[in-house]
């Protein structure tokens, strides 16, 4: 156990935290702050209605053609790298940032009109954004100055490379007439994906059971806010993944987690299975177009893996080197059905999973996951995460009065340097679930961090949205344990995004390869798993003196490894079908992209009902398409570099290790290659050994 008096310790439980502030700063005090520092912080303008957002899309897209006008007329000549790939890049930032935040709106208003209003604007930025791309004038400006082979260094040469990268991987290497239908296919494509994000967010099915066919549900969670809906009805909205998961987990009725699971995998199937069809044929007919063998081709190119055999080597060497134990896992979860059932042949399957996993930690380690929640109160959590994060990254949290905000309960807050009292930038918290908000977890840029042309850095805003359980039966809302885990992952990404010292926008904070930008924050959830960490903040709500004794944090690490063979071969399996949906396929070739995905599913983890199709409903499709192995492979850089914070003097709690962080990782963001910003902060080459021994992969 870790000294309480240690100098690390003390620094860490003085630094300051101002949660409710009375009165709270504004921004405008915060910008006066940032000026010195030759910085700008602004919340931008939220629009509230159809119309204001209809006017904000055709304004942002008036101002890009202008500026675009400009770049392309001007006497090519004298045109300059600032005048060219810079003036670009800001473009980008302007337009990305409007794109942001109607994006951000369509996943968060409480108005259902808004919502609609933000997809449909969203569409028509994503093909004016395409047209942009496929600009000539824009591109002939830009090869004037490449072909006097301008001399840079840095960041901007980076600029320079990854900017002609772009625009040939937009097909401007091909003939006319071939890029046309590149073009034409992207603009087919944007919208498709859209709509394919929006049903997954407008999903919703709430089937109602009794109490008798919830047994073994935590009362706690059975009398929140929306569960208990008559004298003797629940109605589980089975699109929240919390609430779905709360009954696969704790349910001891089998029906019941079946009828749950499969209509889990029901959800958006009549809509989505043939957009994604559609969504695969396309992507796969550009890649061919483009001179690729395959969409994974394509999009790994970017990345650290390179092309789509890389990545899907990875995988596989994975699953069978997990084999031997996700099998001996698998045992003993059927020894506890057979048990349960009296039916020797009784076997674990799509429905059984959560709820035997579940048995098999509270049986064999003794760990209830629901008992568990006492120790972890939302409000107390934040603030520990907060506390840490503060010391361990040189940093200062202070609430401030949000100009807008787009529902009751959601909070601003100020990030500065300790040391200088620089701001560095801001984040939104939207904490618990509505009806209409995004129903997962995640970190959302509103605008990203870099120098605007001729004036200050304009630092980041981000926004954290997350569905947490909600205070129910006079107690305070408490997380599990995996939900501690979830929100130091995600506000992870908000250190990433807001630490940026990048100049140009695409390579600020988390704009780096989507292979690695998990990394970090998958790091930081070995703090969840540390006593010296836990013992911050986590404390029975009832009697704050009881922390979580150190042998049920013993048996909580030894879960973790005791059933992460199942965890990891469910996550390759969707790693697995996402590569195969995206790799080489014959021309023309009809898409089924349920039988395809629910096949990799059954080979890897489970089968699932014939009729069902998992992917309809797995989001990940869009944005993260041929992306989704980025997860495995960030984490095995995750557990490297891991290692530094385990060698370090105070462990996780070490400032030094954090503050190395901040400045190879997370300062650096995309603005030199991702594989010397790791090894410099590790200070050797990258290692797969921790991460092998984490899987219990010898």
């Amino acid at each position: 156990m870790r000294n309480l008096r240690a100098p690390g310790w003390a620094v860490l439980i003085a630094l300051p935290l101002v949660l409710r502030a009375a009165p709270l700063r504004t921004v405008a005090d915060f910008q006066a702050l940032a000026a010195p520092f030759k910085s700008e912080i602004r919340v931008p303008p939220f629009e509230t209605t159809p119309d204001q957002i209809k006017a904000s899309a055709a304004a942002a897209m008036a101002a890009g053609d202008a500026a675009i006008d400009r770049i392309a007329r001007q006497d090519l000549a004298a045109a300059t790298f600032e005048s060219t790939f810079v003036a670009l890049d800001a473009l980008e930032a302007d337009a990305g940032m409007v794109e942001n935040r109607i994006g951000f709106i369509q996943q968060t208003s409480t108005r259902k009109e808004v919502r609609d209003a933000a997809d449909e604007a969203g569409k028509r930025l994503q093909q004016w954004d395409i047209g942009v791309g496929y600009r000539e004038d824009l591109y002939a400006a830009l090869k004037a100055v490449a072909a006097r082979r301008p001399a840079l260094t840095g960041e901007d040469q980076r600029l320079f490379d990854f900017t002609l990268r772009d625009y040939r991987r937009e097909g401007f290497e091909l003939p006319a007439a071939a890029r046309k239908e590149v073009e034409a296919l992207f603009k087919e494509l944007s919208p498709l994906e859209t709509d394919f994000e929006t049903n997954i967010v407008n999903t919703r099915v709430a089937p109602v059971f009794t109490r008798a066919e919830l047994a073994g549900v935590p009362d706690s969670f059975l009398g929140s806010p929306g569960i208990k809906t008559g004298d003797d009805a629940y109605t589980i909205l089975v699109s929240v993944t919390p609430q779905r998961q709360m009954v696969e987990q704790n349910c001891s009725v089998a029906a019941t987690r079946r009828k749950v699971s499969v209509a889990e995998f029901h959800l958006a199937q009549a809509v989505n299975v043939p957009l994604l069809n559609r969504i695969v044929a396309i992507r796969a007919e550009i890649a061919r177009k483009l001179g690729y063998a395959s969409w994974d081709d394509y999009k790994t190119e970017v990345k650290m893996a390179k092309n789509g055999a890389t990545a899907t080597k990875f995988i596989e060497d994975l699953v069978r080197g997990i084999q031997p134990k996700f099998d001996a896992e698998l045992a003993e979860m059927r020894a506890l059905k057979v048990s349960d059932t009296g039916d020797p042949k009784a076997q674990i399957d799509f429905a059984d999973w959560r709820y035997y996993q579940n048995q098999l930690v509270k049986t064999k380690y003794t760990v209830d996951s629901e008992a568990l929640r006492v120790y972890f109160p939302y409000e107390n959590v934040l603030r520990g995460m907060f506390a840490i994060y503060q010391s361990i990254f040189g940093l200062k949290f202070e609430q401030l009065e949000p100009p807008y905000a787009w529902a009751d309960g959601v909070t601003l807050w100020g990030v500065t340097d300790a040391k200088t009292g620089e701001p560095m930038g801001l984040f939104y918290l939207d904490m618990f679930p509505r009806e209409g908000k995004y129903n997962h977890f995640a970190e959302f840029p509103i605008q990203e961090g870099h120098v605007q042309p001729g004036g200050p850095y304009l630092r980041p805003t981000v926004a954290l949205l997350c569905n947490f359980p909600q205070p129910a039966n006079g107690a305070p809302a408490l997380l599990n344990h995996q939900e501690v885990t979830t929100l130091f992952h995600e506000f992870g990404h908000a250190m990433h995004a807001i630490l940026t010292r990048a100049h140009r926008f695409r390579f600020a904070g988390t704009n780096v390869p989507r292979d690695f930008v998990e990394a970090p924050s998958q790091m930081l959830e070995n703090w969840t798993y540390d006593k010296s960490v836990l013992d911050t903040f986590a404390a029975d709500y009832r009697d704050p003196t009881k922390k979580i004794p150190a042998e049920t944090l013993g048996r909580l690490q030894e879960v973790r490894l005791a059933t992460i063979g199942v965890f990891y071969r469910r996550q390759l399996s969707f790693a697995l079908l996402d590569l195969r949906l995206h790799g080489p396929r014959p021309a023309l070739a009809p898409v089924d992209s349920q039988a395809e995905s629910n096949k990799v599913i059954a080979d890897v983890f489970f089968p699932l009902p014939d009729d069902t199709a998992f992917v309809a409903y797995f989001g990940h499709l869009v944005g993260y398409d041929a992306g989704y192995y980025g997860y495995a492979w960030a984490d095995s850089i995750a557990a490297d570099m891991a290692t530094v914070f385990k060698a370090a003097p105070d462990g996780f709690l070490d400032r030094g290790a954090g503050m190395r962080m901040r400045q190879e990782i997370y300062s650096q963001g995309d603005s030199r290659d991702v594989s010397v910003s790791i090894e410099d902060f590790l200070g050797r080459p990258r290692s797969i050994g921790p991460f092998l021994k984490k899987l219990g992969i010898q």
